[in-house]
């Protein structure tokens, strides 16, 4: 069976506007999260979001061109054009070999929410002709192909706030059937604007911390109250193994295999008895040939809210029985806050370069026991750890349930 590798990666996050700076921010227990800048949200309940900051897209686009692009494409193509070069896959196969498999969770819904201010003040011929090709989901993944050249699959994958681990296991699964050499994978989001923030809000779902905004994000501690909203991109070249190895690409990681599942049960809260997400990691596990023993690190969902982060810890413990208290569990969302349909590939980002520089990144805020959540959570600092295996888990609005494995090569 042909082994699918990750060989290259870009990120746009609220920590960096680069894999290197986002992975030193993590590692070093850095928030990016603050009090919005990108819109007055004096009057909302909730005022603090994790944004990308100091972005600048010029260069991404023709200057014509970019003024068309929604800010997720444009996060979209800065991760994608790291990841690429990062992998160094221009002209490593033909075009035609080499797909995406690119998602966000709403795409460009600010967009929609201007145009539709823009039509309502000013009538509807003031409509930008542009206007529907930039919001549509899949415009970042058919924006990525236009930019490098790639004409092999391409499609957008959308479960909500599992959409990265959905794009990253559709992605494997393309490159290990020969479908495909290499496939670009991942997804983004901008979705931190004022129509989301007040949707949010009225959800009753959101973190309000005014005094320190950085502590609004802590996964797993008692008193944690809600989930930041955040925003970013996160890519991941994916090869055949012995390809990559023929062309002396490096290889950072193996995506052994992935697991997925539906709670079929609520559409905005998990099931309290967690047997989707269990089933999945079991299931992902299984496929990838090992043990579940083997698995040292699962970077969790985790993200903040307490019905979410109860849930997904009965599933570990579910699932790996006595070894869930003897592996790490960590929620990067501590620190990048939610990114949607970015989350899980900026996460499965997290565990290869765990798995790379035997390095597991903190939950921060970490500081108040819950009993119903009693796993090993890596409270506030890195901790070194010789990897083999790492899961990378995401759960989303819909109950979707996606899963990575990765393995160290």
């Amino acid at each position: 069976m042909r082994r699918v590798v990750v060989t290259g990666l870009g990120a746009v996050s609220p920590l960096g506007n680069d894999v290197a700076t986002t992975w030193d921010g993590l590692v070093a227990g850095k928030s990016g999260i603050d009090f919005i800048q990108g819109f007055d949200a004096s009057d909302y309940p909730v005022r603090i979001g994790a944004e990308v900051k100091d972005f600048d897209p010029v260069g991404l686009a023709p200057p014509k061109e970019l003024r068309k692009l929604a800010r997720y494409t444009q996060f979209s193509l800065a991760a994608g054009k790291e990841a690429v070069d990062d992998a160094g896959l221009l002209g490593a196969y033909a075009p035609e070999r080499i797909g995406i498999v690119f998602g966000s969770a709403v795409g460009d819904i600010g967009g929609i929410a201007t145009q539709e201010q823009t039509r309502l003040e000013r009538g509807h011929s003031r409509v930008a002709p542009w206007f529907i090709p930039s919001v549509l989901t899949d415009a970042a993944s058919g924006q990525l192909a236009i930019a490098f050249g790639f004409k092999g699959v391409n499609f957008a994958c959308v479960a909500a706030c599992a959409t990265g681990s959905y794009a990253i296991g559709e992605g494997a699964e393309i490159v290990r059937r020969g479908a495909a050499d290499a496939i670009l994978a991942g997804g983004a989001e901008a979705a931190l604007t004022p129509l989301i923030l007040a949707g949010f809000c009225n959800m009753r779902g959101l973190a309000a911390e005014e005094e320190y905004p950085p502590r609004a994000s802590r996964p797993f501690d008692a008193t944690r109250d809600g989930f930041v909203i955040g925003e970013g991109a996160g890519v991941l070249v994916l090869e055949e193994l012995e390809a990559a190895r023929a062309r002396g690409a490096q290889i950072y990681a193996e995506v052994l295999s992935y697991g997925a599942s539906n709670d079929a049960f609520h559409i905005a809260q998990p099931d309290p008895e967690a047997t989707g997400v269990t089933r999945m990691m079991r299931e992902a596990v299984a496929s990838g040939g090992i043990e579940l023993e083997q698995v040292g690190y699962i970077n969790a969902h985790g993200t903040s809210t307490p019905l979410g982060d109860a849930a997904e810890t009965k599933a570990i413990k579910a699932a790996f029985g006595d070894h869930a208290h003897k592996l790490a569990v960590s929620s990067t969302k501590s620190m990048l806050g939610h990114c949607l349909g970015a989350a899980g590939a900026l996460e499965a980002m997290a565990c290869v370069l765990a798995l790379k520089h035997g390095v597991i990144p903190p939950t921060i805020n970490y500081q108040h026991l819950d009993p119903d959540c009693d796993l090993d959570y890596v409270p506030n600092t890195a901790r070194k750890a010789e990897l083999s295996y790492a899961l990378s888990n995401g759960m989303g609005l819909g109950g979707h349930n996606g899963c990575v494995l990765l393995g160290r090569v």
